[in-house]
């Protein structure tokens, strides 16, 4: 199989994702802001201009983050990242989906309606950027009282998938030069746990 990835917050989802499973696969890096991935030769394996793509050795073609990632948990299910039985399995999607829509979507929707690199590919509203600021504010306060329990991690204090989830979205927020509020200490908490990772993208 080949990997094709690149400087963005799915790619370094699965980069993550293949570090804390010590997989390597061979891969090919896509120059994502360079437009690379927009070339015709690219579009033939992800019509969407999007990476990460996974290319099986049948030619089969996988694109989505966590579909790739739920295709090598399966491969090597060790270390688990994404839950070992029902239940666990069932809380990890629960707070993948929490991560990714409450967390990494307010800050998502700033960059694709702020960054000129999204200016060709999305009718941008930077008034609506200004608006998904002031929740993003919000919905970090909705984690920081999630984590008042203590835990390090967000799902039952197990590293995770969805802590992935949350690294992609502080990447996005440095990018944006929207640092976490010192005022929401249990969310500076995980980050620094999240941060102190050897996966932790340099």
């Amino acid at each position: 199989m080949k990997l094709y990835n690149g400087q963005s917050p799915n790619g370094l989802r699965v980069s993550v994702f293949l570090a804390e499973k010590g997989i390597e696969i061979p891969s090919e890096n896509i120059d994502v802001p360079a437009g690379e991935a927009r070339k015709a030769a690219f579009l033939q394996k992800n019509s969407l201009g999007e990476i990460p793509v996974l290319e099986l050795d049948d030619g089969t073609i996988l694109t989505e983050s966590l579909a790739i990632c739920r295709y090598l948990e399966a491969l090597h299910p060790e270390v688990p990242l994404m839950g070992t039985d029902a239940l666990e399995t069932a809380k990890v999607d629960m707070w993948s989906r929490r991560m990714e829509q409450q967390i990494m979507g307010p800050v998502g929707e700033v960059g694709r309606h702020s960054f000129p690199f999204f200016a060709d590919k999305f009718e941008q509203i930077p008034a609506y950027a200004d608006t998904q600021k002031r929740l993003q504010n919000k919905r970090w306060a909705w984690l920081d009282a999630e984590l008042a329990d203590g835990r390090t991690y967000v799902c039952e204090d197990n590293f995770s998938v969805a802590d992935i989830t949350g690294m992609a979205a502080l990447m996005i927020c440095q990018f944006a030069e929207m640092p976490v509020p010192e005022e929401f200490e249990n969310v500076k908490r995980w980050e620094t746990a999240l941060r102190e990772r050897p996966s932790w993208p340099v």
